[in-house]
């Protein structure tokens, strides 16, 4: 009888297993003629998968702020053949990203996919850290992300349904030192991702949060830094330069359009951040303390009153950075627009 019980519990067991894994399992999609938004699609990882969206045949939408930047990533597709739709607006304005995404409705009918990838980062010691620090980045990451998602789910909803990636990243899910505004906004884009997730799979509506590690976007110079500003750069820029650290925006993108085009719940880019988040599950106490240790390495805040000052890092070059160090990374802001109006000569060891 025991044994009976046990093949009983193990039936049951696969059952429900078998179930639950068959229910999470969608149709997958093909992006060709599909309805395609990129928020912070000018530049980075945003042009990265735009391109590769566009060789599947993808009909565009970019959303960005400078419209210069916009201009030059549009060249560039429809030098790939892509349809592609050029929004320059403030997502943090509530009715600027409403209207970005009803003037991507008028003109293409349809959003069967929404890619939320702007992004903003300021690094920088606690010490020079704002209100205004956090403000930011959360009207970037959490509520531009939610303004476009309650506009465009209706429209989905009519549909259907549709696809919806939000880009996060490790430090939503393990709070980075240095770069506190970050990884706060980038923790509450992860639970409004899970929660919308969670709310829309009834309508068909699939919702990815994708969670990378360091990628080679390009991104160094465009972010902001407080504190010691040229040292800030400097570790920021090489770590993600290194090859052992970060892994290439080409691969990266290549991973979220597949998770996007199966509808995957949850994706997490390189083994590094894999590992980290499974240890500050298992070991919270170890991983607090490593974080610590880490964060006694880093600039000093300086009581100097131009410590409070947010920089670009184009303003905050030095020996290190660019150099041989960060070599990796600045050919990333070369290929994927990331120079502004700066010339590719502004980039030292170009």
């Amino acid at each position: 009888m025991s044994n009976i019980n046990k093949l009983v519990s193990a039936t049951v067991g696969l059952g429900t297993g078998y179930f639950i894994w068959a229910a999470g399992k969608h149709e997958k999609i093909d992006f060709n003629g599909r309805s395609v938004v990129i928020t912070g699609g000018s530049r980075g990882l945003g042009l990265v998968l735009a391109r590769q969206l566009a060789r599947e045949g993808a009909h565009l939408s970019l959303i960005a702020q400078d419209e210069a930047e916009l201009e030059r990533a549009g060249a560039n597709l429809s030098n790939l053949g892509a349809q592609v739709l050029l929004i320059a607006c403030d997502l943090r304005e509530r009715e600027q990203a409403e209207n970005a995404i009803r003037q991507v409705l008028s003109h293409y009918g349809k959003i069967d996919v929404l890619i939320n990838n702007a992004g903003t980062i300021q690094v920088g010691p606690l010490e020079h850290i704002e209100l205004e620090d956090f403000e930011d980045a959360m009207a970037t990451h959490f509520w531009a992300a939610l303004y476009t998602m309650q506009t465009a789910v209706p429209a989905m909803r009519r549909r259907g349904g549709g696809r919806i990636v939000n880009i996060s990243s490790i430090g939503g899910r393990i709070a980075v030192p240095h770069m506190l505004p970050y990884s706060a906004s980038k923790h509450a884009l992860i639970g409004l991702s899970d929660g919308m997730r969670n709310e829309l799979a009834k309508d068909k509506i699939y919702v990815t949060t994708v969670s990378p590690g360091l990628l080679r976007t390009g991104s160094p110079p465009n972010a902001f830094f407080k504190g010691r500003q040229r040292e800030e750069y400097s570790w920021f820029a090489i770590s993600d330069s290194s090859p052992l650290l970060a892994i290439d925006a080409g691969r990266a993108a290549h991973q979220i359009i597949e998770a996007c085009r199966v509808g995957k719940p949850e994706l997490t880019i390189t083994w590094q951040a894999r590992a980290a988040i499974i240890a500050n599950v298992l070991f919270p106490d170890l991983t607090a303390t490593v974080l610590s240790l880490a964060n006694q390495f880093l600039p000093k805040p300086t009581k100097d009153e131009q410590g409070d000052r947010l920089q670009t890092g184009w303003e905050s070059q030095s020996n290190l950075a660019p150099s041989a160090l960060t070599s990796l990374s600045d050919k990333a802001t070369i290929d994927n627009n990331g120079l502004k109006d700066n010339p590719a000569s502004a980039l030292k060891n170009d």
